[in-house]
């Protein structure tokens, strides 16, 4: 049914909306899904994106349509609204559709923004579930990102504090890190400018390495930009084992591979490439995964929910 906007605010129509929204088992059914192939959270559920690819893969693909850059009002309306009024749109005229758009920064919807989940009639539900973290991915992200920044700060403080001979008794090399040249930075998501240059390493000698770092917005992270274009897990491991974390002294790139964190990174980030299932207002299934910056990378929603969507839906709106 279609709510008044004149009347009603996105926060109101979204929990009218959700009074009807399918269960887990109902989007099984009506998506033609296996009972492994959906992973429920609560009211919501991901996909697991291996099987279901590896179950289609010789289904012909639907038609891709793609919402191209949209300069949006102050407030953001912009790509996703016309995403998903494009899906409702289509809906009505009988077809099978779906999308998939990206998950939203906690940075952006406690400022001006807010959430990112289109406004009006052309609007995503659960909408509360959706703002505020999802599934868990921009944690992941979040935490893998960093583990990162442990490993660079925590091997400054140990070939700082110890010889070469020391170091190889604990397995370790001396990667001469520059800490004028450490690329990375912590990650929170959230606006948080006081915190974008800092000093840390404060105290004595076991309590890090004293030196200029700060924090970024998770969503800015070159992990969520990687998650947006991996194709499964050992891409996503490859990918990010060719991270440059930070510079030798000498110039040469220190990966987070050299720093043999990205493993640990990977395994983090394992639950990051199956994509979530939410829906329109007027229930069209669409999935949520990736949220890269549009203003730093690609702005785009993830090629893992357009491979799932292409195989799922007649037209996949994205």
């Amino acid at each position: 049914m279609a709510y008044d906007p004149t009347k009603l605010a996105d926060w109101q129509i979204a929990a009218e909306a959700e009074r009807g929204m399918p269960t887990p088992e109902e989007w099984r059914e009506r998506l033609g899904l296996e009972k492994e192939e959906i992973l429920p959270y609560g009211r919501i559920s991901k996909l697991d994106y291996l099987k279901i690819y590896q179950r289609l893969k010789d289904r012909p693909n639907g038609k891709y349509i793609e919402i191209t850059a949209i300069t949006p009002t102050p407030l953001g309306e912009g790509k996703t609204t016309t995403t998903l009024g494009l899906i409702e749109g289509l809906a009505k005229r009988g077809v099978n559709v779906g999308g998939c758009i990206r998950q939203p920064s906690a940075g952006p919807t406690f400022n001006i923004k807010g959430t990112a989940a289109g406004g009006g009639n052309a609007l995503l539900i659960p909408m509360t579930e959706f703002t505020l973290g999802l599934t868990g991915d921009i944690d992941a992200i979040t935490n893998a990102h960093n583990l990162a920044m442990v490993a660079i700060t925590a091997r400054l403080q140990h070939e700082f504090n110890y010889s070469d001979e020391q170091l190889a008794k604990r397995n370790l090399r001396r990667l001469d890190i520059d800490p004028r040249r450490v690329e990375w930075r912590w990650a929170m998501d959230f606006c948080a400018q006081a915190l974008r240059r800092i000093i840390i390493g404060i105290g004595g000698k076991m309590d890090g390495f004293m030196m200029e770092s700060g924090f970024q917005i998770s969503v800015s992270s070159e992990l969520m930009a990687i998650l947006s274009i991996v194709r499964d897990l050992r891409d996503l491991r490859e990918r990010i084992g060719k991270i440059t974390l930070a510079y030798d002294k000498r110039g040469n790139p220190i990966t987070a591979e050299d720093l043999e964190v990205a493993g640990a990174m990977a395994a983090w980030m394992r639950n990051t490439i199956n994509p979530t299932l939410c829906c329109t207002v007027e229930y069209q299934p669409v999935l949520v995964h990736a949220g890269p910056f549009a203003n730093i990378a690609v702005g785009q929603s993830s090629v893992i929910g357009d491979l799932v969507g292409l195989k799922l839906f007649d037209y996949h709106v994205t």
